[in-house]
């Protein structure tokens, strides 16, 4: 049996974490995108819009993440094609990410209070201009913390992937232990740097809602 140091398992976990904050990176991004464009059919006045929307965040929101990664691995390969792991994990991620980042931002826009929209339509602004330059500036602000805060979710959801195959923080930790057996040893490590991934976005987050609370009762 080949002999690992501690040093080789550190090693490896951290190579390994790389592609956890880049699938992280990748889900984020994507699903700020989609996201957005979720958001804005959401509070669209058209009704199919807000149907379609209202649809697509509970069905992303109201399935196990997992079995959204099996569909978007498995399903087209039933069809004959084949799906390279870090794609389909890639989807899988930002369709569920995007999910819940329209509806946190669905809830700040909403915040905004009326008169806002009623001052900015009495300017002559249409839908898209209200949103570009008035109530998005302002949500912005309020959205940042839960935004942040919920960056920690998708990190922590990066780790799912390692059942299809994708090799990333976990799965090299399984990897790992099939081959030290060891199980306490990696995974502990395989603990501490998800913790040191995520514990920065939590108190960024907590710092970000203290200093809006703050900046609001100073207004």
């Amino acid at each position: 049996m080949m002999e690992f140091s501690t040093w080789d398992i550190v090693r490896n976990l951290l190579l390994a974490a790389r592609w956890t904050i880049v699938l992280s990176l990748v889900a984020f991004a994507g699903g700020a995108t989609v996201g957005l464009v979720i958001l804005f059919l959401r509070i669209s006045k058209q009704k199919a819009a807000r149907v379609f929307a209202g649809g697509y965040i509970e069905l992303f929101q109201g399935t196990p993440l997992l079995m959204q990664l099996f569909l978007s691995f498995f399903g087209l390969s039933l069809l004959g094609v084949e799906v390279p792991a870090w794609l389909a994990a890639s989807v899988a991620l930002i369709l569920w990410t995007a999910s819940f980042l329209a509806e946190i931002w669905r809830g700040c826009v909403e915040s905004i209070p009326k008169g806002q929209w009623e001052a900015s339509a009495s300017l002559g602004m249409g839908r898209f201009e209200q949103m570009r330059h008035v109530i998005l500036p302002q949500a912005l602000t309020i959205a940042i913390p839960p935004t942040v805060g919920f960056s920690v979710q998708v990190v922590k959801g990066t780790s799912l992937t390692s059942i299809i195959g994708f090799t990333e923080l976990a799965k090299a930790g399984q990897v790992l232990t099939n081959a030290t057996f060891m199980p306490f040893t990696v995974y502990g490590f395989v603990a501490l740097i998800y913790f040191a991934l995520c514990f920065p976005l939590s108190k960024s987050s907590q710092f970000l809602e203290r200093k809006l609370n703050v900046a609001h009762r100073d207004h």
